[in-house]
């Protein structure tokens, strides 16, 4: 006998119908996401879906980052959700990275096919990296932030660039987790090349970036 997975909990109120009947079934995922993780079969069932169209509603609404998966396969809100309050947490950490490094810092989050410039705080040099925030760039241009955005990070937990998306600057950018491991966002030091030396950004900053990675996911975590 199936049962479902929400059965005995408290339910929200069934979301208002607006007449576009997409936007209002995304909304009932939601809700039901955020009450109970639940596979796809088992939202269909509770939702009255087919099969076949929720796995169709649950894999566009995971490409935009509204749903995921945890470590079990079930499905939980995306990291979407997980933006506003990585905003709130972020300026202290990024401007502790900045002032112990002298170089600018930024929080990156995959938007589609593209990476979006959430928070920066620059460099006090003259002649600095520095990235506005609101920039979208898109991830096959290269950078150390794209690259731990595609789940590219080494296993020493940092990836760098070296004049790879801009002639002369360098970065090194490391993943900011949520407790399922799944990446919500990098955060990159960006610097001119001939400013970080010979020996590269990865071996003079990485612990740092790595550090500040650590420190935001864990209140990241907390929320």
């Amino acid at each position: 006998m199936t049962t479902d997975p929400l059965a005995g909990a408290e339910r929200r109120p069934v979301p208002r119908s607006t007449g576009v009947g997409v936007l209002d079934r995304v909304m009932a995922v939601l809700d039901a996401v955020e009450i109970r993780r639940m596979t796809a079969s088992e939202l269909a069932r509770h939702l009255g879906l087919s099969v076949p169209t929720a796995h169709r509603l649950v894999g566009s609404m995971m490409a935009h980052g509204l749903l995921s998966r945890d470590g079990d396969g079930r499905l939980q809100l995306g990291v979407r959700f997980s933006s506003p309050h990585l905003e709130q947490l972020c300026t202290p950490v990024l401007t502790d990275l900045q002032r112990k490094t002298g170089e600018t810092t930024q929080i990156w989050v995959r938007r589609g096919e593209h990476r979006l410039c959430l928070a920066s705080v620059d460099s006090a040099a003259e002649l600095r990296a520095s990235v506005p925030v609101g920039t979208l760039l898109p991830l096959d241009v290269g950078g150390s932030a794209a690259q731990v955005l595609t789940d590219a990070a080494a296993s020493r937990g940092w990836v760098e660039s070296i004049s790879h998306r801009t002639p002369g600057l360098c970065s090194v950018s490391a993943p900011i987790r949520r407790s399922s491991g799944e990446t919500v966002a990098a955060i990159c030091l960006s610097a001119p090349v001939f400013r970080v030396g010979e020996e590269g950004p990865g071996a003079r900053y990485g612990e740092d970036v790595l550090a500040a990675a650590a420190q935001l996911s864990d209140a990241l975590q907390r929320t």
